[in-house]
């Protein structure tokens, strides 16, 4: 694998998102065609599931089967059957949010975030969900959440602000709780930080909508890396393979016209490129 992204899966996803390495597959969602893939890159087969509204997350559930966000709320998921069976939903007085990416962290919680679907109204919160059951994260509201990111250690939550291009550091406490965030990194120039991920050495990674790129930055928000890509939106990276070599991205042809798309024939497609390190496993939601 090299370190140039090269495409691995044409997916022609609308709005490819939240890619994560599960029992030796790459899964993600196409946010805006309600569907979920699983991607084995050992055999270049894939698999693909229909969600009953946009689908913004998969993570595994500890206990088997999957959890997902949809528009409608939390779900638990059974690829076997194809069924989702209703969990709750956060916000029943918000039609028209949807769910928008989430993370486990090393207890197994779940941290997920809402958005305005039509991307302007700051309606968007963080919310963690586990054996307690959810609860609002206290993160002020946002017109589009992102990331969440957890470090190695889940002592920090990398939290998105995507329209504001804005990437905040909140300390975790033992029960879940956060402290007072920080500014971590706020870009500047093309591109929007979407989703996010942290490798092993507790670097940061973003992919940039409309920014034909995704960044490595340190624990201190100093850029470290970018990663260029032959498409320009960017949303984001996950590490998989063997030994979680690998990074992953997921990527969108949302929002294109015609000559754009004609130009970038692989936007939408899952890419891969050697990321030079190594990611962490995903832990199991316990819910």
């Amino acid at each position: 694998m090299t370190s140039t992204a090269e495409a691995v899966f044409h997916a022609e996803a609308t709005l490819g998102e939240g890619p994560m390495w599960h029992a030796g597959g790459l899964w993600f969602v196409d946010i805006k065609r309600f569907h979920i893939h699983r991607f084995d890159p050992a055999s270049g087969r894939s698999q693909r599931w229909d969600a009953p509204g946009q689908v913004g997350w998969v993570l595994p559930h500890a206990d088997g089967g999957f959890v997902a966000g949809l528009q409608t709320g939390v779900h638990r998921f059974d690829p076997d059957s194809g069924a989702f069976t209703a969990l709750f939903d956060p916000e029943p007085g918000l039609p028209g949010n949807r769910l928008n990416d989430a993370t486990t962290d090393p207890q197994g919680r779940i941290w997920f975030g809402s958005m305005d679907d039509g991307e302007q109204a700051v309606t968007g919160r963080l919310y963690r969900f586990d054996a307690r059951g959810w609860v609002d994260s206290g993160l002020d509201p946002v017109a589009i959440t992102n990331g969440p990111a957890i470090s190695p250690d889940g002592r920090w939550l990398y939290h998105t602000d995507t329209l504001g291009k804005r990437v905040w550091r909140v300390p975790v406490n033992d029960d879940g709780s956060l402290g007072e965030p920080g500014l971590f990194v706020e870009i500047e120039g093309e591109g929007y930080p979407d989703g996010s991920t942290v490798d092993a050495e507790g670097c940061v990674w973003i992919g940039l909508y409309c920014g034909w790129s995704a960044r490595r930055y340190d624990p201190d928000g100093k850029l470290m890396r970018s990663i260029a890509f032959p498409v320009a939106n960017i949303t984001k990276i996950a590490f998989g393979g063997p030994d979680l070599g690998t990074a992953y991205a997921t990527t969108a042809s949302k929002g294109l016209s015609a000559a754009e798309l004609a130009a970038q024939p692989e936007a939408g497609s899952l890419f891969a490129f050697d990321a030079q390190t190594v990611g962490v496993p995903v832990t199991p939601a316990r819910i």
